[in-house]
């Protein structure tokens, strides 16, 4: 369907959902806690407690809130064993893992250029601090 009105472009419109979307996503894993979590669930299985263990300092509550986050989002899949006491199970999905590989390219970005963004960091703040 074409039309004369360019907001009503059924493709602007993906795309605004699109940008919507990762907006949405960026503002869920953007936190140390999902992306520590993503980074310890790398290519391994672990239950609940073995993910509060591997990550230090991170509350029962912050946990199971961030694991909800990621799992809604199709970052991690959480499977619930039939067996007494409940197993519960997290594991990141193919989505997961792809954004994993995108965040550690970005951490080997910031090795990389780590002098560069210090040095520039230092001239910015000296001519602001006059």
């Amino acid at each position: 369907m074409v039309t004369d009105n360019p907001a009503r472009d059924p493709a602007d419109t993906d795309l605004t959902r699109a940008d919507s979307l990762a907006r949405e996503i960026f503002a869920g894993v953007a936190n140390k806690w999902a992306l520590l979590l993503i980074n310890v669930l790398a290519d391994r299985t672990l239950r609940f407690t073995e993910l509060q263990k591997q990550v230090g300092g991170i509350s029962h509550k912050m946990l199971a809130q961030t694991l909800r986050h990621l799992e809604r989002d199709g970052l991690v899949d959480r499977t619930v064993h039939p067996v007494v006491p409940p197993r519960v199970e997290y594991r990141l999905t193919e989505a997961g893992q792809a954004l994993r590989a995108t965040v550690n390219g970005m951490c080997a970005w910031t090795r990389t250029y780590l002098d560069h963004i210090e040095e520039a960091r230092r001239r910015f703040d000296s001519t602001r601090a006059g």
